[in-house]
Parts: C-alpha cells; structure tokens; sequence
C-alpha cells in the first residue's frame, strides 16, 4: 500500500456522482486527497453487479482529479458481518436493513480501518449527514462533543443508515456534501466536467442491484407454499414463502375479489411463522397495520449520555416523516417507545433512529410491536 501524509483524506470512492463530487471538493479545502475504492459482492454471472463498471467509473474521476485511488476487496467481511445476518433476519420472518450495517460493519468499520492504514487521519464519503461539535457549559457533558447531525438537503438525509456507527469515530470522519443540496452536487459534477456527472444513482440493496428482490431470494432461502388467511382466519388463497412479504405490501399476493365481499385491496397485516401463514387484510391503515408503540433491542448511543427527555423524534424508515415519541428505558439498555401517532407498518428487524431536533442520537433493531388493535394499557402490553 502507498502510504499518504498523516494530515491527508481518504476518501470512499464508490464510481457515483456524490463520492466524485465530495472528493473533488475536499481538494478545494486544500486536502491532498486519495481514494479508495472497496468491493463488497463478488462477481457473478448474472450481469446485475456493477462493481467493475464502477471500479472504472471511480477510475476516471480520480485520474481527472490527480489523485490516487487504492482498491481494496471486502466481500469476506460483507458476508459475514452483513449477508449472514441478512439472511438469518429472512428465516426468522423479519425484515432487515442491511445498508445500516454496511455502513457500521463496512464503511465505518473495515475501509476505516484501511484508510488510516494507507496513513490518512481523516476518513470521507459521500453521505448526506454532517458531524458537528457541540457547545456547552465548560464543565458539561456535552462540551466539545461530536455529533452526527441531519444533512441541509432534508430529502437526501442519510443519518438513518448512518446511527449506528461508532461515535468515537466522528471527529475523524468528513461529510463534504452535508451542508449542499442534491442538485447543487449535479451542478458542480457537471460544471467540472466529472465523467459520471449524468451517472444514475444507485438504488436498492448494493448486492441486489437491479434484479428482482423474489429471484435473489430465492438463490439463498428456501420457501414453502402455506395458507393465506384473513385476520378473521378465513382462508383466502396461498401464499409462495413467506418469506417474500412484507408487512403493509400489497402487489403480489394475488387475494382476488371474494363473493358477497367488499372489493377493497389486501395487504399484509402479520406472519405466522409457526403455523407458515400469511394474514391479511382489506385497506390501507387497517388497525391490525397500525401500531401505537414498540420494544426495541439494546440501543446503540451516538452520545455520552443517553437523551430520553425533552422533544424526541423518530423515524422507522428512511426518507419518513419524523413523528414524536416517548421512550422508556430498561435494565437492559432496551428501550419501549410510544408513538403520540399511529405508526403503519413498523417492522421488527428495521431499525428505530432517534432524534433531538436535528441531531441523531442512535437507534436500534425494532423486536416487537404494538397494534392498535390491542387494547390493553402500553406498560402492559410490552411487560
């Protein structure tokens, strides 16, 4: 490896417009920049991995930049501190958010380690997020401490994948997109002439790319047939692994019209893993859809001291409405979370992120949930 000054940046080059545009600014603050770019999947002959086309696109940012890019391969990792984890939350009936543990495992986690490796202090990426230091009284806990704020671009923000990362690492870590719009980096990347200015930004899981979610599934998990029932337990139809659903989905489960019924659509309202059942229900925010609170597992703090009073948000998915909650804390550093809104769809194996204003304060994996169907009391209902 080529070492670079200690005072330098790395940054991960991943052959898009934000890691190219991030890079080039960096230069503009008067960095002397390297990149970096990491493989996650191996190939394979399916023509959906894009990892060598982006390894040339990155390729030609860094020579028009004149810089140097290192390439690093991680997939042994990704395996198994990702995928295997991935697939385990599939067996288990729940789904997972592996691009929070790419970030943590991955990008956070090996290719930081590599960059200061390569010599480097400061470690960017392309990410919509900020790191910034807190004022407080001289004696306070908050005093001098980093934190990970929401980017400019609200509809870009990505501090919901990003909570889970060490926080012993944001003083190290750059954003050099957090504090300018989406459009503004299209403008720039086109303005310097980058050779992915017009380069479509990737979507989906990294490892999925664009094929079809079932058929990759299908590769890795085996599935059995089973009864569809409808939440009376009046059997509808069957389903082809339970596996391939979701909660809240409604393409794809093939519930046709019922005679003397009414005609509204069906969307999936649980998994019964135990009898191999998929239940359903007609409309959109039916209340076996909806919950009021949830439990979550351990928490994982971005702070030094967790924050559980004052005006708390929170998001269950990316690009969501933050809605209000109030969290109680446990023995065990769990936490239960009421909602001060009906939530629809929260899924166990996605990810809880807290906020405070504009702060993300961490998150954690959503166990359990409680429907607005259930009646008894909050505290009794998650005991």
């Amino acid at each position: 490896m080529t070492a670079v000054h200690p005072a330098d940046v790395v940054v991960a080059m991943s052959g898009g417009v934000d890691s190219a545009v991030a890079a080039s600014l960096l230069l503009d603050q008067g960095h002397s920049v390297q990149g970096l770019f990491m493989s996650n999947w191996e190939e394979d002959e399916s023509g959906y991995c894009t990892s060598a086309e982006d390894y040339q696109d990155a390729r030609r940012v860094a020579d028009q930049l004149g810089i140097v890019l290192h390439r690093s391969n991680f997939a042994r990792e990704y395996r198994e501190r990702v995928f295997a984890h991935f697939l385990d939350e599939y067996r288990a009936g729940r789904t997972p958010n592996p691009d929070v543990l790419c970030n943590r495992e991955i990008k956070f986690g090996a290719c930081f380690t590599y960059a200061k490796r390569l010599g480097a202090e400061l470690f960017a990426t392309g990410h919509y997020a900020r790191v910034g230091q807190l004022d407080g009284p001289t004696d306070g806990p908050t005093n001098g401490e980093y934190a990970l704020l929401r980017a400019a671009d609200a509809s870009k923000d990505q501090t919901y994948f990003l909570h889970a990362i060490d926080p012993d690492l944001l003083p190290q870590i750059l954003f050099p997109l957090g504090a300018i719009q989406k459009s503004d980096v299209r403008a720039i990347a086109r303005a310097r002439s980058l050779p992915v200015h017009d380069k479509k930004d990737s979507t989906g899981i990294c490892f999925i790319g664009e094929r079809p979610f079932a058929d990759f599934l299908s590769q890795h998990l085996a599935a059995a047939r089973g009864p569809i029932e409808s939440v009376e337990g009046v059997e509808l139809g069957t389903h082809v692994g339970l596996i391939y659903y979701t909660l809240g989905q409604r393409q794809g489960i093939r519930v046709g019209g019922r005679k003397g019924a009414d005609e509204a659509p069906w969307y999936v309202v649980d998994k019964d893993l135990a009898r191999n059942v998929l239940v359903v229900a007609q409309g959109q925010n039916h209340n076996r859809l909806m919950s009021s609170a949830l439990e979550t597992a351990r928490m994982h703090w971005l702070t030094q001291q967790p924050i559980l009073g004052g005006d708390l948000t929170a998001q269950i998915r990316h690009r969501q409405r933050p809605f209000a909650v109030r969290c109680t804390p446990r023995a065990d550093g769990s936490m239960r979370v009421a909602f001060l809104e009906p939530q629809r769809a929260v899924a166990p194996g996605q990810f809880l992120v807290l906020y405070q204003s504009q702060r993300c304060l961490g998150g954690a994996v959503i166990e359990r949930t409680v429907s607005c169907s259930e009646t008894a009391p909050f505290a009794e209902r998650l005991a």
